[in-house]
């Protein structure tokens, strides 16, 4: 229901109430029928049901079949390592998936407790989950809106809605109902929201909404929609499906080449477990996963804070950042911009000297000033004091001069302020004994000027309109004298016969380093949006001098006019559309959709409610610090500490890098399984037994990928990472040539194994399945410092230029010869003590898979 657009008797017969309150009885009938006033959360898991989905994955169950396989057979160790690393994955997704429940919780506490109203004329207070539509509620500054209501009595009411509009400034309620037309939640002067706060003067109002009928309850229904998946996430999890089949398909192949060769059914059996152990990438997702964690560690050092570790790596792959106005773009202070004293009448004689609209600035308002020098007032007001306090105009100074003696309080209806100060001054004209100060918006006060001044009413709104194409607020002020105060002050005889002494332009400017970061975002090939409740004009001019508008083709749109687009015409034009003005949350929450219908990554940020379901359902979602409520905070992925812009960026930049590390760990844990798959599956067409056993291949994908995995994670930033386009969204992790590198170069490796097993066998008579193990875990040491860059040569990155790398690599050697060289590890995995030059062979060996991958960025080079 548009309750706003209604007269409050066609409210009364809809709702069947009176002012008085409607009748217990009927209120307790009604409490069945709709329900409790609460918000409710309907897509809450049990946390038996979030622990159970972490083991729906087909990789992890894979895992655990061949646990209990190996458990069958007898090899308990295989079966407590592979157990081990399916439990440790289990607990970082359920920790994820719990922390994310907690938005609703922070919804729920922005309700209030009790509620004071009126049934049939007795006053009560009541449990405001208990409250009815058709209840007359009775509220004041200090009390929490417990429902959606209709105001139909004010008292200089006023309310922040800040929460759910995203705008710092409060609004003045009135009671009547509004013109035909399409309302942001901000323009509803007649309603008050649940959630939202009294902070001035009292009222009556009618509920017309409770529970997840309200505007809050909408914005809970929205949050309640199911997490979005990051790139990564999204292309891990193909690449997931696609390698549990090729296992299956794999595991046999092989079991039943074996079989029909005559081999024991327990032998290929457990050769079947160790390809698909081999197959699997065990370490991927704890590296992931701790590789998100030292991003998300470096991020905070620049004041962003992740809660969703998945948001590091999402920060690389983002096209679009959609971010609020507010405080992020700008500074979040009115500041005055321009100045304009007119000159068209000469009351210099009142005032001490001739800045007449200095005085009348330090005069007219309602600012105080505390002890530590903050500030206390409406944000407009305390940006012109702080502008006469710098000019030396100070209130409590002149109202020893000039002594407010009354004033007329701003309303809606008037749009103006007036205070009425004796005159002490002994140079002034001793006929006038008193100044009528009125400050309002530009256009009322020209209907209230005197005759004389009317006449350069057309000069006068030329410099006004210069002033609001700059999306400047224009406020005026007049004056004139009297000689005697009035009996009653009526504003109809106050305010007349004034004389225009100036106007003043102000707005919130936007922040000197955000412009930067809009032309870095566009370097980058990341396009900036502006989503604001504020005015179009407004937007549309701090937009421009940031560089978010910067062409024709850039539009802005309010949301009057996107409410009367389809969806299809909304998609046509959504990737021009630079500003959004005066939108509700449902609107935010469309365009972040437009936007990934088109395969866009979208970043989103927010402080209040009205931003908790874009911040959700964006693939990014981006809260503030500062000013940010604790819902916003709960829903999103990222927070920033100083509610700044250009912070964003910072953190693209490192997401990018991270992103970039976590391609090269893919690379290199993939390439190493895919050695281990190549030496399993080919060693049989050799007449070679199986070169490696299941824990063999288990401390290669854990130990030997994972601490040098771990230290790719260090490696600094290309140097045109911000100078590139975002990853293609569509394009697979696998592309660029990773596929084929991890194919060839994990062929080498299972070459170079099983080549080292058939000498050892055939030829030296040795220990040949330590000197293979041996072998494929240095092949992938020399393959990890190969691939720290996949264009320069490791001779010219320097091999100690990650340090991480060099500790990483020193540590799994080491672990390495302890698991050959000591007999409590030789009985554990199986392994026999080499000779000197059994090892010093297997490290000239090893060395095959650097040198190779080396040619092959030398030549790739050399066509360049």
């Amino acid at each position: 229901m548009n309750w706003h657009l209604l007269p409050i008797s066609e409210i009364t017969q809809l709702l069947n109430t009176t002012p008085s309150g409607i009748d217990p009885v009927v209120a307790a009938e009604r409490l069945r029928e709709q329900g409790k006033n609460q918000i409710e959360d309907t897509k809450k898991k049990s946390i038996f049901k979030m622990i159970l989905s972490q083991f729906s994955d087909f990789m992890i169950l894979i895992l655990v079949a061949a646990a209990i396989i190996s458990g069958v057979i007898g090899d308990v160790t295989d079966t407590i390592i592979i157990l081990a690393i399916v439990i440790i994955n289990a607990a970082v997704g359920f920790i994820q998936e719990y922390r994310a429940e907690k938005a609703m919780e922070a919804l729920k506490n922005m309700e209030a407790n009790h509620a004071h109203i009126l049934r049939e004329g007795k006053m009560m207070s009541i449990p405001a989950t208990d409250l009815v539509v058709g209840d007359v509620i009775m509220l004041e500054a200090g009390n929490i809106i417990p429902a959606d209501v209709r105001f139909f009595e004010t008292h200089q009411t006023k309310v922040d809605e800040s929460t759910l509009t995203g705008e710092s400034n409060n609004v003045e309620k009135n009671t009547e109902e509004l013109p035909e037309g399409n309302y942001a939640l901000g323009d509803q002067t007649n309603m008050g929201f649940k959630g939202t706060s009294v902070t001035n003067g009292r009222g009556l109002a009618y509920v017309v909404a409770t529970g997840m009928q309200t505007e809050l309850g909408h914005i809970a229904k929205m949050i309640q929609t199911d997490e979005t998946t990051t790139p990564l996430q999204k292309r891990l999890a193909a690449f997931g499906k696609r390698l549990s089949v090729g296992i299956l398909l794999i595991c046999t192949i092989i079991f039943m080449i074996g079989w029909l060769r005559g081999e024991a059914i327990l032998t290929m059996l457990i050769t079947s477990i160790s390809l698909a152990v081999a197959a699997i990438p065990e370490a991927l997702p704890a590296l992931v996963t701790i590789a998100l964690a030292f991003g998300a560690k470096k991020l905070a050092k620049h004041k962003a804070l992740i809660r969703k570790l998945p948001a590091v790596e999402t920060l690389g792959s983002v096209t679009y950042i959609c971010s609020d106005k507010t405080g992020t773009l700008t500074l979040n202070k009115m500041t005055l911009q321009e100045f304009y004293e007119t000159s068209t009448a000469n009351y210099q004689t009142v005032f001490k000297d001739q800045n007449r609209l200095l005085h009348a600035i330090a005069l007219n308002n309602d600012v105080s000033k505390e002890e530590n020098g903050k500030w206390i007032g409406d944000s407009t007001e305390v940006a012109l004091v702080e502008y006469a306090f710098d000019k030396s105009f100070n209130r409590g100074d002149l109202e020893k001069i000039y002594p407010r003696i009354a004033e007329l309080p701003f309303d809606s209806k008037r749009k103006c302020m007036t205070t009425i100060h004796q005159i002490s001054n002994p140079d002034a004209d001793q006929s006038a004994t008193m100044i009528v100060l009125t400050k309002g918006a530009v256009d009322v006060l020209f209907d209230k000027l005197n005759a004389d001044q009317k006449s350069h009413i057309p000069e006068l709104e030329r410099k006004v309109n210069e002033m609001a194409a700059k999306g400047y607020r224009v406020l005026g002020y007049a004056m004139k004298t009297i000689s005697s105060l009035p009996q009653h002050l009526d504003p109809d005889e106050i305010e007349t016969e004034l004389t225009l002494i100036g106007f003043v332009g102000m707005i919130d400017p936007p922040r000197e380093e955000a412009r930067q970061a809009v032309s870095e975002c566009k370097e980058a090939g990341i396009i900036p949006v502006m989503i604001t409740g504020d005015h179009k004009l407004t937007a549309k001019a701090i937009a421009a001098k940031l560089g978010i508008i910067s062409s024709e083709e850039d539009l802005a749109l309010t949301g009057s006019e996107l409410a009367v687009l389809n969806q299809i015409e909304f998609e046509e034009i959504v990737t021009k559309v630079r500003v959004y003005a005066r939108v509700n949350p449902e609107q935010k929450l469309r365009i972040i959709t437009a936007l990934q219908s088109k395969n866009h990554f979208v970043a989103m940020t927010g402080d209040g409610v009205n931003d908790a379901p874009a911040l959700k359902n964006a693939d990014i979602g981006i809260a503030m610090g500062i000013n940010g409520t604790e819902v916003s905070k709960e829903a999103s992925h990222m927070i920033l500490l100083d509610d700044n812009f250009a912070t964003i960026v910072i953190a693209v930049k490192h997401g990018r890098k991270i992103f970039d590390n976590i391609l090269k760990f893919i690379k290199y844990i993939m390439t190493g399984n895919s050695g281990e798959i190549w030496a399993i599956f080919l060693a049989p067409f050799f007449v070679l037994p199986i070169p490696l056993l299941a824990i063999h291949i288990l401390w290669i994908n854990l130990i030997t990928d994972g601490l040098p995995g771990l230290a790719l994670a260090s490696e600094p930033a290309e140097a045109n990472i911000m100078k590139r386009l975002p990853r293609n969204p569509k394009e697979n992790i696998f592309s660029n040539g990773m596929a084929v590198h991890i194919l060839w170069v994990g062929f080498l490796m299972g070459v170079v194994t099983i080549g080292m097993q058939a000498y050892a066998i055939h030829v030296a008579n040795s220990h040949w399945q330590t000197m293979a193990f041996t072998v494929l875990c240095f092949s992938q040491l020399g393959h990890v410092m190969v691939i720290r860059s996949s264009q320069d040569s490791i001779f010219k990155i320097g091999f100690f230029s990650n340090k991480p790398m060099i500790i990483a690599l020193a540590i799994t050697v080491s672990l390495q010869l302890m698991i050959i060289y000591t007999p409590l590890f030789n009985g554990i995995f199986k392994t026999q003590p080499l000779t000197l030059g059994e090892l010093t062979l297997t490290l000239a060996v090893s060395s095959i898979v650097f040198w190779s991958v080396e040619i092959e960025k030398w030549l790739k080079n050399k066509n360049k």
